[in-house]
């Protein structure tokens, strides 16, 4: 098989964006606020900077639809292997015996082995820029708790990480990554926190959840001097900052002369899918495209295709604002699935209101499919995927087999978010036949 120029498309340092791009400047009808759980009142400023970075707050409300990215922060996304390339699954293609062209992004190649690292550093710098030293954050399946902990290496402040207890014990080698890079972590529900302490006095082998992870990192926060708490999904200024990718996709798109029928993401919180997608659905938006946008949850965990559409606490204690989002309710324990990351009870604000317009489709699977995927797509491409991102490999090869049913030559790109090589505990567990499905 010759090489061929859409193989790999690659951009040079120079075109790393130079803004995140902002989809509130651009959506029919904006983001409802986030309120006060006390008042009922939209969130201030006031209200926002004991737990948060001034700076993200004034992202989290902008209306602007280009937010200047740093030069510090610029920099840093090139020891992140920014911008990443875009590659084509022909072996993928020959496979499926598929007339439809499949592209995947490549965010499984920064250091931290995902996309988390592109929201991790900026909050670290705008933290830092504000004098504070030390973040406290959660993680499930240790991908952001990895990315947050590399960007306070780099920006020398301390980190201290709330891993899901379910993934902590799954997924040994991701806590001691964190730990390489001198960060505290913790498997939650822990007995660092007061309410981590209640969660256990009720139930001592309590699983764990990313809303009981969050709890305990802002009750951590609240209560150490010089330390704010960080976000790895949900809110607008994550998604914002995770626009990079896109920007970077439409692009390498261009180089090639492609427009995608579909775009693909895994979500969870919703990070990697928004800043995959967001971009391109901003242009959808504009009436310049006409993609299908596919957001791929776990079946256990349906907040997009089975939730409620309302106000809800993104923190099992509620501590955190009441945002307007698709949620199964803040108490909802999902099942020990291996896509930890996508464990989380609601939907950022931002997708849920893109969803709710109707311009994305969500659909869901249970873990064996995904990992079936997942397979299929390593010994293809040679690529082991993360569970979280397998999701998006079973949808995109659904997409991929119905183009053959209909002898279309469809294009499907979707966002390889991380790797798998720390997961493998999951693999075995599917290969050996003990992998169970959440409904099983």
């Amino acid at each position: 098989m010759s090489i061929r120029p859409d193989d790999r498309v690659c951009l040079t340092n120079d075109e790393i964006p130079k803004n995140w791009y902002n989809i509130s400047a651009d959506l029919p009808e904006p983001i409802p606020p986030h309120l006060h759980p006390g008042t009922k009142e939209p969130v201030t400023l006031d209200d926002w900077k004991g737990i948060f970075s001034k700076a993200s707050w004034y992202q989290e409300v902008s209306t602007d639809r280009c937010i200047p990215i740093p030069e510090e922060v610029r920099d840093a996304y090139l020891m992140l292997g920014r911008p990443s390339p875009l590659q084509r699954a022909r072996r993928l293609e020959a496979f499926l015996k598929t007339p439809a062209k499949i592209y995947f992004k490549r965010e499984d190649l920064s250091p931290a082995g995902s996309h988390k690292p592109n929201s991790a550093i900026p909050q670290a710098y705008y933290n830092m820029k504000e004098g504070i030293e030390n973040l406290t954050t959660e993680t499930g399946a240790g991908q952001w708790g990895s990315a947050l902990a590399l960007a306070c290496a780099h920006f020398d402040m301390r980190c201290t990480v709330y891993m899901v207890r379910v993934s902590y014990d799954q997924k040994p080698f991701r806590r001691l990554i964190m730990e390489t890079y001198g960060s505290k972590v913790f498997a939650s529900p822990s007995n660092e926190t007061e309410y981590g302490r209640s969660v256990l006095q009720k139930a001592p082998d309590h699983p764990g959840t990313l809303g009981i992870a969050i709890s305990e990192a802002i009750e951590t926060c609240i209560h150490q001097p010089q330390t704010r708490y960080s976000l790895g999904s949900v809110l607008n200024h994550v998604m914002l900052h995770q626009t990079v990718v896109g920007q970077e996709v439409m692009q390498q798109m261009k180089k090639i002369d492609i427009t995608p029928d579909y775009m693909i993401g895994c979500v969870g919180g919703g990070s990697n899918f928004a800043g995959f997608s967001f971009p391109m659905i901003g242009e959808k938006i504009k009436g310049k495209n006409e993609t299908e946008f596919i957001a791929v949850e776990p079946s256990s965990v349906p907040s997009l295709t089975k939730g409620e559409n309302r106000y809800d606490f993104g923190d099992t204690a509620g501590m955190t604002p009441l945002v307007k989002m698709y949620t199964l309710g803040c108490d909802f324990v999902p099942s020990p699935i291996h896509a930890g990351g996508l464990r989380y009870h609601g939907m950022a604000p931002a997708v849920s209101q893109v969803t709710k317009l109707g311009l994305v489709t969500p659909v869901s699977y249970e873990q064996n499919q995904t990992f079936e995927a997942a397979i299929t797509f390593a010994k293809t491409e040679g690529i082991i995927p993360a569970p979280e991102s397998s999701h998006a490999v079973k949808a995109a090869i659904d997409k991929a087999l119905e183009a053959k049913k209909n002898n279309e030559e469809k294009v499907i790109v979707f966002n390889l978010s991380g790797h798998g090589l720390l997961d493998m505990v999951g693999y075995g567990r599917y290969l050996h036949g003990e992998l169970k499905n959440s409904s099983s």
